[in-house]
């Protein structure tokens, strides 16, 4: 019998400023590896690719939410994302729209394959079969994320700074579709979930990349650490807010 207990937290504001911070440090920690300590695309995909594993194991086993394993896991996937989505742009030679093309393509068919198989798409009860489909579409969407990312600051000219605030209208756009109009709330969620990675992409090129690129040169590993620092106080913050609630209603 699957377990009734949802493994995933409550979608709430701060939900989604812990995630743009996991989608930044995720930026910011795969270029670390591949491009500061020279690891390569390849390498430093197959270094993530176990810590997502090792996370993921950690999350589908355990047997309630526990919120430092669910950002582990959001966080393996998005510096996993940034090094594949690299690989596949610039390594294998795709380029950013082919690369977006397919990975949104994937995105849709699993999107797909969960209601066809589940009956419905969730987002917060989260727990059995639902918990492979949703990390599964969380680990792609990064990826394309990260290619839209790219594609937004590089090839079309935007830069990072002007491809931070796009994403910051489409993501507006995304919350005003949820209170204003009747659009499922699943569909929102992914649609807001996927425009988080290319905002955190471009934040941490805006952050990391030299002053001749239009960044602030703060340093990849430096600024890797000072995100997650601040993505554990607000998770803290976050969990004790909940519990003080919990207290009050009994």
């Amino acid at each position: 019998m699957e377990s009734l207990i949802s493994k995933v937290p409550h979608v709430t504001l701060m939900f989604w400023v812990i995630k743009i911070c996991a989608t930044t440090v995720g930026e910011t920690g795969g270029d670390a590896l591949s491009m500061t300590l020279n690891l390569g695309y390849a390498v430093s995909s197959l270094i993530f690719l176990a810590f997502f594993a090792f996370t993921l194991a950690a999350q589908v086993t355990s047997k309630r939410y526990h919120p430092f394993a669910y950002w582990a896991v959001v966080v393996a996937t998005t510096t996993v994302g940034t090094t594949m989505s690299d690989y596949f742009d610039r390594t294998l030679g795709l380029g950013y729209i082919k690369s977006s093309i397919i990975l949104l393509g994937v995105v849709i068919a699993i999107l797909f394959l969960w209601r066809k198989v589940m009956g419905r798409i969730e987002f917060e009860n989260i727990s059995g079969k639902d918990e492979i489909f949703y990390w599964v579409t969380i680990l792609v969407s990064n990826t394309l994320g990260t290619a839209l990312g790219d594609y937004v600051a590089t090839t079309t000219g935007l830069g990072f700074e002007l491809g931070a605030v796009l994403f910051s209208c489409l993501l507006a756009i995304v919350v005003a579709a949820n209170f204003l109009t009747k659009t499922s709330k699943s569909l929102l969620f992914w649609s807001a979930y996927v425009l988080t990675r290319p905002l955190g992409a471009t934040l941490g090129d805006t952050l990391t990349k030299p002053y001749a690129l239009g960044g602030f040169a703060l340093g990849r590993i430096k600024s890797s650490f000072v995100i997650l620092l601040i993505m554990i106080v607000m998770i803290v913050l976050t969990e004790a807010k909940i519990l003080v609630q919990k207290r009050q209603k009994s």
